[in-house]
């Protein structure tokens, strides 16, 4: 039975050949007309500031893949999208799938927002619905488990800053509001 809804996946590629695999599924969507039920690839990709001898060169960057070997597709999960996708030249794979067959599970939702928001993709303006002083629980990163009151919200950087102890002293921590949750008793 097909999965109707629009999910995100992670498809496992060569590392370093993440970006022609990407080419070669964007070639496939259009030649293959998937169009309705293949929507976005994308290679978690970031710039970082070139370095020589140990000084930062102004201006030149180089791209640099948060997950080698790795892209993430959000697509509708049908026989036909899952047999375009996985026989692309280049894809050994889908993250969540045990083979012989059976397809993959989706990405959840806050872990693929992460992404997204790591490399400027999202459109999700995640801190609506929490206000300062609301009491949250940590999910993601070292801080998982911290149960803290929202001391500042950022809707401009999606962020929300909380105190917590480190170290014996009051820290502020800046967290995506994905890898936060409002604390029910």
């Amino acid at each position: 039975m097909d999965n109707l809804e629009k999910n995100w996946y992670v498809v496992n590629t060569y590392a370093s050949h993440e970006n022609k695999v990407k080419d070669n599924i964007v070639r496939r969507i259009e030649s293959m007309n998937m169009q309705d039920y293949i929507f976005r690839v994308v290679v978690a990709e970031y710039e970082e500031p070139v370095k020589k001898d140990g000084v930062i060169v102004p201006n030149k960057f180089k791209t640099k893949n948060m997950y080698p070997g790795y892209i993430f597709i959000e697509m509708i999960m049908t026989d036909e999208a899952w047999y375009v996708v996985r026989n692309t030249p280049g894809v050994t794979g889908f993250i969540g799938s045990s083979g012989k067959g059976a397809k993959p599970f989706p990405v959840s939702t806050s872990e693929i927002e992460s992404v997204l928001k790591r490399v400027g993709l999202s459109e999700n303006n995640s801190t609506i619905g929490y206000k300062v002083g609301e009491i949250i629980r940590v999910v993601n990163g070292p801080f998982a488990e911290t149960i803290s009151p929202i001391e500042e919200i950022d809707e401009e950087k999606n962020l929300i800053t909380v105190k917590t102890i480190i170290f014996g002293r009051e820290q502020d921590i800046h967290l995506s509001a994905s890898d936060i949750e409002k604390y029910n008793k």
